[in-house]
């Protein structure tokens, strides 16, 4: 029998003492968030769900900014829900993930219609929403609604392996992992105990070097009894991707206005606007590339990127062409470019 099936069989109190010498810590030590409430303060569901979804694959550090300047541009889950979705893919530019921004604002659009603009307040009506997954819901349910629901992120997934030393290797070992958090945490303090493991895994249980003398569950902690710490959690092999490549063309108008186009809704940065290039694919022909450029103008190849770029200037009364537009240099700036578009356009550009 495996550490992790007999801590499925602890006692209850057995069972407690963990959550309680967490949450013990975590009063003492939270981290202080803009979007976590302090204690005594309500919680604003709105607040939670909008750094839930901001944080998925981001940092706390890059996501705070962009969580304020939502907050201050958009207060409430109407105000967001009643934005053109232009507007918040703009505004979400340079946070990457951007299915993640369009599921935001049809989120909110379906919480101000059918919810009155309040947020469901259990697991299955937050898991009905559009872009709440399983994760979601339950941190969302657990922090905002203080309802008993396992919350289980990457932080979350290194403590649980680590102090019940799970072999099983990620990903298959996620259910395993989401029942001991069940077990584990406090029912009567559910969003403090996900907000308390979340905070652990970021400061102390670190992927490397973490700072075992200072963890509130190192008597729990079966790896650390090892001095195995840094080798949980277990993880598949990765699969070896293909490398795709492609080319994009930088056309300016003798006005310094830029051509672009936006990508179609769903797929890759869907919805997103981008200069006009070629298919991205693993057999990219740099010469057979040029039959792709927008306009009949000459072009050059600029040197530096991994992408092909290329650069023409246009005159002034040139049409753009099917699906593209003319944008002013002004407005370059305010576009809702990904960050490899911005990259495309500061190498082509220099000082736009």
């Amino acid at each position: 029998m495996t550490r992790a099936t007999i801590a499925r069989t602890k006692p209850a109190q057995e069972s407690a003492a963990p959550a309680a010498a967490l949450l013990a810590w975590y009063d003492r030590h939270r981290r202080r968030l803009p979007w976590r409430a302090l204690p005594g303060e309500s919680v604003d569901p709105y607040r939670v769900w909008l750094s839930e979804i901001m944080l998925q694959q981001t940092t706390v550090k890059a996501v705070a900014p962009y969580f304020a300047a939502f907050l201050d541009r958009w207060p409430t889950v109407a105000d967001l829900a009643a934005a053109p979705v232009e507007e918040v893919m703009k505004a979400w530019a340079g946070l990457g993930y951007y299915s993640r921004a369009r599921n935001l604002h049809a989120c909110a659009i379906a919480v101000a219609r059918d919810h009155g603009g309040r947020f469901p307040a259990d697991i299955a009506g937050l898991r009905a929403l559009p872009g709440i997954g399983d994760y979601t819901a339950a941190a969302v349910g657990a922090i905002a609604f203080d309802l008993p629901a396992p919350v289980v992120d990457g932080n979350v997934e290194r403590v649980v392996t680590r102090l019940e030393t799970v072999d099983d290797p990620l990903p298959g070992a996620k259910p395993l992992i989401r029942a001991l958090v069940a077990d584990m945490l406090d029912p009567a303090r559910p969003g403090d105990f996900a907000q308390a493991m979340m905070d652990l895994g970021a400061t102390i249980c670190t992927p490397r070097k973490p700072a075992c003398a200072l963890c509130p569950l190192r008597p729990f902690c079966a790896a650390a009894a090892e001095g195995t710490q840094e080798s949980y959690p277990r993880k598949a092999p990765k699969k070896t991707g293909t490398l795709r490549r492609g080319a994009a063309f930088v056309v300016v108008r003798a006005d310094g206005a830029l051509l672009v186009g936006t990508r179609p809704p769903k797929g890759l940065l869907g919805g997103m606007t981008e200069v006009p290039g070629t298919e991205w694919s693993a057999d990219f022909d740099e010469a057979a590339a040029l039959a792709a450029a927008p306009l009949p103008l000459a072009v050059r190849r600029l040197p530096g990127l991994e992408l092909a770029v290329f650069r023409a200037e246009a005159p002034q009364d040139m049409p753009p062409g099917p699906g593209l537009r003319w944008i002013a240099a002004g407005e370059i700036a305010g576009e809702a470019f990904p960050t490899v578009m911005r990259k495309v356009i500061a190498h082509a550009l220099p000082g736009r």
